[in-house]
């Protein structure tokens, strides 16, 4: 079995401080992807680069404190791919690709446009640039026989029943029909699987990967589903659990875990 897990830490270091190692050290995962870094390489510790177990790889943000991503694995990737292309988005650390046998695994972390305008339409820049990306991985994967993951914070909420308020939210950016339309593209049109959703068909609140830091919306559970794991049709069909983690809490995001019964040899 194949275990992955994926996490927005909202800052490696204060992740680091809540326990997450700690408790990824009991999580038996083979691959842990894992966005919002916050901190470039030399920020980070030699207990944060390679926790036990684990080889590190990281995609950092130019701009310090903002964006990045990383994936830690057992087994040591064949190849490691940073960045999809795009020169804007890749200085903001965005894609990380690791290649393992006949498996690809990808930290994927989009930009929110919640904070201004500027930054929605950034957004908006950034799915129209890699929708190409995802119809050339899923090309390469028909033709080689390759199996490809993209784990990570989408920050689109994709139906109704992955968001508690999805009324009062339908103008807002996660939700905004453009956003909603182009990740149903992703999934009707190019053939990817959303596998959460594929093994928990109907799941609501215990479905939900991010709460807002205002109000009450974590004890509560006013959430969000932002959080995939989304897979080409052979990886998908392989998938025998889902799970988010919430007895504790590292950052304002929660781990989704899937186990795959699959094999990257």
């Amino acid at each position: 079995m194949l275990r992955i897990l994926t996490l927005n830490l909202n800052g490696i270091r204060s992740a680091a401080g809540k326990g997450i190692f700690d408790w990824l050290a009991t999580q038996q995962a083979d691959v842990v992807c894992v966005q919002e870094l916050k901190a470039q390489l030399p920020d980070l510790s030699p207990a944060l680069r390679a926790p036990a177990g684990f080889n590190g790889f990281f995609h950092a943000a130019e701009k310090k404190g903002y964006s990045g991503v990383g994936i830690y694995s057992r087994q040591a990737p064949d190849r490691i791919v940073e960045g999809f292309g795009n020169p804007e988005f890749d200085a903001e650390g965005r894609y990380l690709q690791a290649d393992f046998g006949k498996l690809s695994v990808v930290s994927l972390y989009l930009p929110s446009g919640s904070s201004s305008e500027e930054r929605q339409q950034a957004k908006f820049r950034f799915l129209d640039q890699f929708r190409p990306q995802l119809e050339r991985l899923a090309d390469d994967a028909r033709r080689a026989g390759r199996e490809i993951l993209l784990c990570g914070d989408w920050n689109i909420a994709h139906r109704e029943i992955d968001l508690k308020n999805w009324k009062s939210n339908q103008k807002n950016s996660g939700f905004l029909p453009e956003e909603r339309a182009w990740l149903s593209s992703v999934f009707d049109d190019l053939g990817w699987v959303d596998v959460h959703r594929k093994l928990l068909p109907e799941a609501t609140g215990e479905a939900y990967t991010w709460w807002s830091n205002r109000g009450q919306a974590w004890a509560k559970n006013v959430g969000w589903r932002i959080d995939y794991q989304i897979a080409t049709p052979g990886l998908a069909a392989s998938a025998r659990r889902a799970a988010v983690y919430k007895a504790q809490r590292f950052s304002d995001h929660a781990p989704l875990t899937v186990d795959y019964d699959f094999s990257c040899v």
